[in-house]
């Protein structure tokens, strides 16, 4: 279902209806009062000069022109007004007022989902789930040590800001303009070569402000993120992993390149929960888990403690999204129920509403590269007893997206996020599901 873009200022909750009406009603009034002013004989005196014009066949189909003229008129006129006072008071909004006043109005009444993970796979699902409610947050793991991150960690002792700068990306306002300077990496410069812009600008902004949490909250303001990117915890803690061969290392990163299966993962001192996060998933209307690495992505925010209890004792809908595909000796052979298990040793599936799974398998070019680097299909197996009692989800769901330099398969955010919509009780009976993407 779509409306015409200026008739979305008449959708519940925009709060502008009734000084639509009061306007239309002005011009009733302003008739009237016309009306009164020319008294009987003179407005018999105009009707008597316009019949000469029109033949009395024609009068009631332009009389019922005229209305509807007048009204689509008032209609518009309110919403061009409306547009210039947007333009005037915030020179970002450009686009129509209709945008505007649903994002503003309609999207913030939305329910609240929480979305939890880490990597490119939450970043993926938030890109979708933004067209349905401004009260998004992502919560994210702050484990990782490689890359960019991982030389900010150590050398000035802040947190990981790489998957922190996704989420806040993903639920931009402008995400594409804005993407072109906080991803870019320097390619020169002592110290600099590696690091992504927005990396480095975190880490000044919790070194100015004094914490992750805060300099998070003003990366916000500046970039107009719809919803919230919360850190999982606000501890400096090391993912520690005993492999299948007995060997015990420590650092995301290590555990992430170890081809050698992982036994079990934990965390290298107890981390306490950030309140807000804890907060956020106590008052969620839908919780997602996943997409996002099992071990290194997921598994990180759940052994923090106090969030997996608070996911379990939490009233939300809640859903797994199951990954697209295996990755090399992290889940090596992993088929759904395998996910499902590990998952199950954290959080209580018994009151998870579904898991949702993709059906579209990767074209066989793509299939071949994935292959070649250790990586398969995560195989569909939930039949019976290994479906931990959730309702299993099909859908078609794959898209092919260019990273790094190559194609990747990743969920398709749009086609997640309608799904996600559909099925959630709570999505499903918002307003937003009929006038998003």
């Amino acid at each position: 279902m779509r409306v015409p873009a200026f008739l979305k200022i008449l959708l519940p909750g925009m709060g502008v209806k009734r000084w639509f009406f009061l306007s239309a009603a002005g011009v009733a009034i302003l008739a009237f009062g016309a009306f009164c002013l020319l008294g009987e004989s003179g407005a018999r005196s105009v009707y008597a000069i316009l019949s000469k014009f029109l033949p009395t066949l024609w009068r009631p189909a332009v009389g019922a022109a005229l209305v509807a003229g007048g009204l689509v008129g008032v209609v518009f006129g309110t919403s061009m007004m409306v547009r210039g006072v947007l333009r005037a008071v915030s020179p970002k909004s450009g686009g129509s007022v209709a945008e505007a006043l649903y994002q503003a109005r309609i999207l913030k009444a939305a329910p609240s989902v929480v979305a939890v993970g880490g990597g490119t796979g939450l970043s993926n699902l938030l890109r979708g789930i933004k067209a349905y409610t401004a009260n998004i947050t992502a919560v994210v793991t702050v484990m990782d040590t490689g890359g960019s991150s991982g030389r900010l960690r150590q050398e000035l002792d802040v947190l990981p800001p790489g998957d922190v700068r996704n989420c806040l990306l993903a639920l931009a306002e402008d995400e594409e303009r804005m993407a072109r300077f906080m991803q870019y990496r320097f390619t020169a410069g002592e110290g600099l070569a590696g690091h992504a812009l927005g990396n480095l600008l975190l880490a000044g902004l919790e070194e100015a402000l004094g914490g992750f949490d805060r300099a998070i909250e003003e990366a916000s303001h500046f970039l107009s993120v719809r919803g919230q990117v919360l850190p999982s915890t606000l501890d400096s803690v090391q993912l520690v992993a005993e492999l299948a061969d007995g060997r015990v290392i420590e650092g995301e990163a290590r555990i992430a390149a170890d081809p050698t299966p992982i036994k079990r993962i934990w965390l290298s001192k107890p981390a306490k929960a950030y309140e807000k996060t804890l907060k956020a998933i106590e008052e969620a209307d839908v919780i997602l888990i996943g997409p996002g690495s099992l071990y290194t992505s997921i598994l990180p925010n759940l052994l923090v403690e106090g969030v997996a209890e608070a996911i379990n004792k939490a009233r939300a809908e809640k859903y797994v999204i199951m990954n697209l595909m295996t990755e090399p000796g992290e889940t090596t052979g992993y088929t759904a129920s395998d996910h499902l298990k590990v998952l199950a040793q954290y959080l209580d599936l018994r009151r998870f509403a579904g898991v949702i799974v993709n059906t579209e398998p990767p074209p066989p070019e793509i299939l071949a590269r994935y292959q070649a680097e250790g990586s398969e299909p995560v195989k569909d197996d939930l039949r019976g007893a290994k479906t931990f009692g959730l309702k299993v989800i099909r859908a078609p769901l794959l898209a092919v997206v260019e990273m790094e330099g190559k194609p990747t398969v990743k969920h398709d955010p749009v086609k997640l996020a309608k799904l996600i919509s559909r099925e959630s009780r709570a999505l499903r009976h918002s307003w937003t599901r009929w006038f998003s993407p």
